[in-house]
């Protein structure tokens, strides 16, 4: 993510914390900030060894603490499938239905709006008397770099 485009989220997320009320503390920020410089999804554990080059003593509840903050903002998403964590694209929408397109050979996560999916799934849900409280979908496969390249072979990025 380029420098400018890192500010802007930065800064829309320091904004959107002060419309709800929320405060958005130097270590979650910074979290945050290196939740955006990752090109894919990242372990809490990876994430911890970020964050304690600016902050040595930095423990694993740290690190939970600010990733349950994120998430209740709605600023990332959880990859439930491999217990890690991806930079949300659509801030200002705290509470949307992604679909996480994840490359299982460069660990790429792309994430798309599937309003639509929603819909869908709560219709069904709803004519088996069933509520929704939590919908992850996700899809596995080759990104579109991956599937060009020969098998074993992972894209230089």
């Amino acid at each position: 993510m380029t420098t400018p485009t890192l500010q802007r989220l930065l800064a829309q997320a320091e904004q959107l914390c002060q419309q709800r009320n929320v405060r958005l503390t130097p270590q979650r920020m910074e979290v945050l900030r290196l939740m955006a410089a990752q090109q894919g999804a990242i372990s809490a554990y990876d994430l911890l060894d970020l964050l304690r080059v600016s902050e040595p003593r930095a423990k694993p509840p740290t690190i939970y603490r600010a990733l349950d903050f994120l998430l209740e903002q709605g600023f990332i998403h959880k990859v439930e499938s491999t217990n890690s964590y991806v930079m949300c694209h659509h801030l200002d929408k705290p509470c949307h239905t992604s679909a996480l397109f994840i490359c299982h050979r460069c660990s790429q996560v792309h994430e798309r709006s599937a309003d639509l999916l929603q819909q869908q799934l709560e219709t069904l849900a709803q004519q088996d008397g069933f509520t929704l409280q939590h919908c992850v979908i996700e899809a596995h496969g080759l990104c579109h770099a991956c599937a060009q390249e020969p098998d074993g072979e992972t894209p230089a990025r």
